[in-house]
């Protein structure tokens, strides 16, 4: 039985590894593949806002409908389109790919959470170990192989658009403008000074941007004939037995809103929404602010890999470390890495001849994620089992309102500004968190106060029948 749970947490893991080698590779690029008119920032901003209202009112229905496995292989489908998009972009074929990425993103994070959660709930009681540890090496598995993502895919990027004779560079005179001082303005006037040097376009060659499409396109593909043929179906029926009625848009949208009644639900919003901030964060600014204006763009994809390569080993560390330390040690942990972070780079001045650094921070802040990614989504399973689908559409769709935000800001707000307002959110967060693991401490309590006394009425109720 062990046997037959891991191997389909293995193919879920596999499945999500070759998709978003695609899509994570692309995301990366999409600033410098597609610049004209900022194209490549908008089709990502269009991810991510239908990623939204696909949080709000797909998940219930569709898993309902088809169960997990077969949301998951339509939602990977949706994934393929966009780098499909990327072939021949413009404002048409790219934005409406996004759309549909961002529509099937929503059902395939809320499918896959459940899976996991309910395949590792189940073995829990099989076995009559603690579901939350259980629940956590699987969810510390799937990010250990997901997240090496981030290395493949920016690792076949460099490879391919190394090929190109006419790199994209940045090439800065002075660092000054680089780091926390970066602003839009100042964007504005380096433009202004570097535009005999720096490309309006993005310079890559029709021949290797088809190259790169076709291998993401392929890695899409061999996911979703992997979950076809190799993953087991799950029967949610027990999970769904005291719910009546075929489910609908309107109920959909309902569950995942009533989900917002409980108050455990509230107090997670901010740190949720931390996770979507600090991703953003990462992807847009640091690799525009700090690699791309003091080392050029094609340091990108390097500084990526040891994010990616980092946070993939420390997402299994966590997993099962979690079940000797506990959740708060772990996640005072992560705040403290990223506030350590966020300081430092507030008072860093990139500059080339200090190039170790660059990928210290990444490496640094992919502990902080690995840590909030798995044991969060591991959180969010257990806190909320008896309504999974809700709790994880609420996930996806507070992570993704946090880069929203953070993709809205972008052009607009000095990266300083950005800084502390991702430390703002953090700190938010984790103060909320706290509040939320208290009310369970004190709910486990009362709960067993009320078992003894049962017990105790119970015993007493034996020895006044044997008298």
């Amino acid at each position: 039985m062990e046997i037959k749970h891991l191997k389909n947490i293995i193919i879920v893991s596999f499945g999500f590894l070759l998709l978003f080698t695609a899509y994570g590779g692309l995301q990366t690029l999409q600033s410098s593949l597609n610049p004209e008119k900022g194209l490549g920032v908008a089709s990502l901003s269009v991810v991510y806002g239908c990623l939204i209202l696909s949080s709000i009112f797909l998940p219930p229905l569709i898993i309902k409908k088809i169960g997990c496995k077969w949301t998951i292989v339509v939602s990977m489908c949706c994934y393929i389109t966009y780098s499909i998009g990327n072939f021949k972009p413009n404002w048409y074929s790219l934005i409406i790919t996004s759309a549909i990425l961002g529509i099937g993103g929503g059902p395939l994070w809320a499918s896959k959470c459940t899976y996991l959660t309910t395949s590792g709930i189940r073995y829990a009681r099989q076995t009559g170990k603690e579901k939350m540890d259980v629940v956590n090496q699987y969810f510390g598995l799937f990010f250990l192989i997901y997240q090496s993502s981030g290395v493949w895919g920016n690792l076949i990027s460099s490879l391919v658009l190394n090929q190109n004779a006419n790199k994209v560079l940045y090439d800065n005179i002075s660092y000054s403008n680089c780091g926390a001082n970066n602003c839009p303005i100042s964007n504005a006037e380096v433009s202004n000074t570097t535009s005999n040097t720096t490309s309006s376009v993005s310079g890559v060659s029709d021949i290797l941007r088809y190259t790169l499409m076709g291998i993401y396109t392929g890695c899409g593909v061999i996911a979703v004939l992997l979950i076809v043929f190799f993953l087991d179906q799950i029967d949610l029926s027990e999970e769904q037995k005291e719910e009546n009625g075929n489910p609908t848009i309107w109920k959909s949208l309902l569950g995942t809103m009533k989900q917002l009644k409980d108050i455990r639900q509230c107090l997670l919003i901010p740190l949720t929404m931390f996770s979507g901030f600090q991703q953003g964060f990462l992807s847009s600014d640091y690799t525009k602010a700090y690699v791309t204006c003091a080392l050029g763009i094609h340091f990108v994809g390097y500084v990526m890999i040891c994010f990616g390569a980092t946070n993939s080993i420390f997402s299994m560390v966590f997993g099962k470390l979690s079940q000797y330390t506990g959740r708060i040690a772990l996640f005072m942990l992560a705040a403290a890495i990223s506030i350590s972070c966020i300081i430092a780079l507030l008072l860093w001045s990139p500059n080339p001849n200090q190039l170790a650094i660059f990928f210290i921070f990444p490496a640094l802040w992919s502990v902080s994620d690995a840590i909030c990614q798995t044991l969060l989504n591991a959180f969010y399973g257990v806190l909320f089992d008896d309504h999974k689908e809700a709790a994880f559409a609420n996930y996806r769709l507070w992570e993704s309102v946090g880069f929203v935000i953070a993709f809205a800001y972008s052009n607009v707000l000095c990266v300083s500004v950005k800084l502390y307002v991702v430390l703002s959110m953090l700190l938010l967060g984790m103060i909320l968190y706290l509040v939320v693991e208290f009310l369970e401490y004190r709910k486990q309590k009362m709960s067993a106060q009320d078992r003894n006394v049962e017990m105790m009425t119970e015993s007493t109720n034996v020895q006044n029948t044997t008298e």
